[in-house]
């Protein structure tokens, strides 16, 4: 009986490693301005979550610093080539000083909910060339600060490529239902990001990254151009931790952008 006992628990251990050992390795949306194609294993979860997120945004009228705390992404694993996503963004605050005046606002709510869907067509690991399509949607739960005040739709198309076992580019283009600065209605938004990836080593990863954003508000079209330089560290294999800053490359895009985070995989 006893040794009934130790062959079935070597047994089990034996599976667990193994289911452990199939596991593709951890792919995070974390951090960075392009999406990975890559989709979570089948009956797995990864939740990320930027810690902290500050950015500032000045004009010849006003400097605005907005911070973003908690911002969490939920990601399960559907089958081997599919997931599904819930985010949401659980406090965010914006101080507002007026250049002319000195007036000093301030305003803080929780964001609004996103809901989404990523079917891997090709190589759901990300290697090689990989390819997929993710509709989204957001529901307006959040607060007049951070939340759009209506629902918004988009399609996001990430691609990738490896150049060398170190080196691989990414490809981002996504078109949108944003919705407007009146809070009432939807115009189009399109854009794309490109990026370089870099394996520094066993552990550590980088990324520089480009995006443009053409955003056709009805009360005003403008063009963002944005820069990322971002690192992510993974010190055991569920798990990442990251870094980044992203500068504002014209006049409608936000002056800099800083952010710290973590990604964890069960």
């Amino acid at each position: 009986m006893k040794h009934a006992f130790i062959l079935a628990a070597a047994t089990l251990a034996g599976i667990g490693t193994a289911r452990a050992q199939d596991l593709r390795p951890l792919c995070p949306d974390r951090p960075g301005l392009d999406t990975p194609a890559c989709t979570v294993d089948r009956g797995h979860l990864v939740i990320e979550s930027g810690a902290i997120d500050w950015s500032l945004a000045r004009d010849s009228a006003q400097r605005s610093d907005s911070w973003t705390f908690g911002d969490l992404l939920i990601r399960y694993g559907m089958t081997q080539d599919m997931e599904v996503q819930l985010g949401w963004t659980a406090l965010g605050a914006v101080r507002t000083r007026d250049r002319a005046s000195g007036t000093v606002t301030h305003a803080s709510g929780a964001g609004d909910l996103t809901l989404a869907v990523r079917r891997n067509l090709s190589h759901p690991d990300g290697s090689g060339f990989a390819v997929a399509v993710m509709p989204y949607a957001t529901l307006p739960m959040g607060g007049a600060t951070i939340g759009a005040g209506d629902w918004g739709a988009g399609l996001i198309v990430p691609l990738s490529y490896s150049l060398t076992d170190k080196l691989g580019l990414s490809f981002t283009p996504e078109i949108d239902a944003a919705v407007d600065g009146d809070r009432r209605r939807r115009h189009l938004a399109y854009g794309s990001a490109i990026g370089l990836n870099t394996v520094l080593t066993a552990s550590l990863s980088s990324a520089i990254e480009l995006q443009a954003v053409r955003d056709q508000d009805p009360a005003g079209h403008a063009t963002q151009a944005l820069a990322s330089l971002s690192f992510a560290w993974q010190p055991r294999r569920n798990l990442q931790l990251d870094i980044g800053a992203v500068a504002g490359l014209n006049a409608a895009s936000p002056d800099l952008e800083l952010y710290l985070g973590i990604a964890r995989r069960f």
